[in-house]
């Protein structure tokens, strides 16, 4: 049962992983397209990920973290 109210850290933990989402995908050299290219999934959804809008799941951290070439943890730390 998801917690109701949502912790106050929680969507300041989801901002910082969509911060970092974005920052390796800058310094890997891609756009919002080709990152969704190589993970299967829109660009809409990468921005989603990157504003915090969407949470991705751990298969989506997964594959983010490869197609970036970066460890999880560098994601979610």
């Amino acid at each position: 049962m998801p917690l109701d109210p949502m912790p106050a850290w929680v969507p300041t933990r989801r901002r910082q992983i969509g911060e970092r989402i974005r920052a390796a995908r800058l310094h890997a050299a891609l756009t919002q397209e080709q990152l969704g290219e190589r993970v299967g999934r829109d660009r809409r959804t990468i921005h989603r990920w990157e504003y915090a809008q969407r949470v991705p799941d751990l298969e989506d951290l997964l594959l983010l973290a490869d197609a970036v070439g970066v460890p999880l943890r560098d994601l979610v730390d």
